[in-house]
């Protein structure tokens, strides 16, 4: 039996590029799948494909068990969506906005003004429920936007890179809202470059690239795929590099990685704090003084590394949009020659 939504084989191209390549996808009811990938992998084709946004070229999806191809209205019904930027009426107040999608959804007008106040004091914009949206900061019109696809409380929710461009503290604020919302029991798709936010919030986590899923499963499981714990060490002098470096090849794993200008050497390990007790004692032996030391896990960001050679926000060249896309390809077409 599918999840609440599900996706088999989903291609769309526009023009020469080709945004999907065979997207397959699979979340469970009141989970939370976190779409991973940089600028220009698909992560918003895919949501739109989802959506009913767009359709998809070839493949199936289904969401809240309804076809999408074969009954997009449907579909709709059961969907709340917030994209990448705020969709809010500016000369509304915050409260009218809410109210105004309570009726488009055919709400009587009592219940729309009860769930508006319900959802003001929900995002903590009560204070600001009666002035018009474009006295909202970024943070403000970004939560009233996520409150306006909650009004009719759809079982499933799509966000696509919800918190793109908000400061710590509205971030945090946010990924509170939508524990809440999954704990109710809302199924999640959630699209993000930030690495951190897949981290914090997904419950299993799909790497997109190049329209392509190449690696899905849980932040542990991904993380496990580029090898054990580190040890890094900062040395205070630089001439001690070399002999720290022989220190470390003594306990470790693997390659002893060495970045000249920050004097830090890296290398993997096994044996966890014990072992990070005996690296300690022998540089310390040696005469090695150092600014800092510590054992880390891999990161969702050495993840994304190892799978695609790439950090998550340094692709830029590729903005997701189709002109961009094709017209980035034009221009290592004409390199090329």
């Amino acid at each position: 039996m599918p999840g609440a939504i599900y996706a088999e084989g989903l291609v769309k191209t526009f023009g020469d590029v080709k945004a999907l390549d065979g997207v397959d996808l699979d979340v469970p009811e009141g989970t939370v799948l976190g779409l991973l990938g940089p600028n220009g992998a698909g992560k918003t084709t895919t949501v739109r494909c989802l959506t009913t946004l767009l359709r998809p070229d070839r493949g199936k999806a289904f969401v809240a068990g309804i076809d999408v191809l074969k009954h997009p209205n449907e579909v709709r019904r059961s969907i709340g969506l917030s994209g990448q930027f705020a969709a809010v009426d500016e000369y509304l107040t915050g409260r009218e906005n809410l109210h105004m999608v309570g009726q488009l959804y055919q709400m009587r007008s009592k219940l729309a003004k009860a769930r508006a106040v319900e959802l003001l004091e929900q995002f903590h914009l009560t204070e600001a429920a009666d002035r018009p949206a474009k006295t909202y900061s970024g943070g403000m019109r970004r939560r009233l936007d996520l409150a306006a696809a909650l009004v009719v409380s759809p079982p499933v929710m799509f966000m696509d890179e919800p918190t793109t461009g908000l400061d710590p503290r509205n971030r945090q604020q946010l990924w509170e809202v939508i524990k809440q919302l999954v704990s109710g029991g809302t199924t999640l798709l959630l699209t993000t470059q930030y690495l951190e936010e897949a981290d914090h919030l997904a419950h299993d986590i799909c790497v997109v690239d190049h329209g392509r899923v190449i690696a899905r499963g849980t932040s542990d499981e991904l993380k496990a795929r580029t090898g054990g714990e580190r040890v890094e060490v900062v040395v205070h002098d630089r001439e001690h590099i070399a002999t720290a470096s022989e220190v470390l090849r003594g306990f470790g794993k693997g390659e002893t990685t060495v970045e000249e200008h920050t004097r830090m050497l890296t290398v993997p390990v096994s044996g966890g704090a014990k072992l990070l007790a005996e690296v300690i004692r022998e540089l310390d032996t040696r005469g090695i003084e150092i600014d800092d030391i510590g054992l880390r896990r891999p990161t969702l960001d050495d993840v994304f590394l190892s799978l695609t050679g790439h950090l998550a926000e340094q692709r830029d060249e590729e903005n997701g949009t189709a002109a961009d896309a094709k017209g980035h390809q034009k221009k290592k077409e004409e390199e090329a020659k």
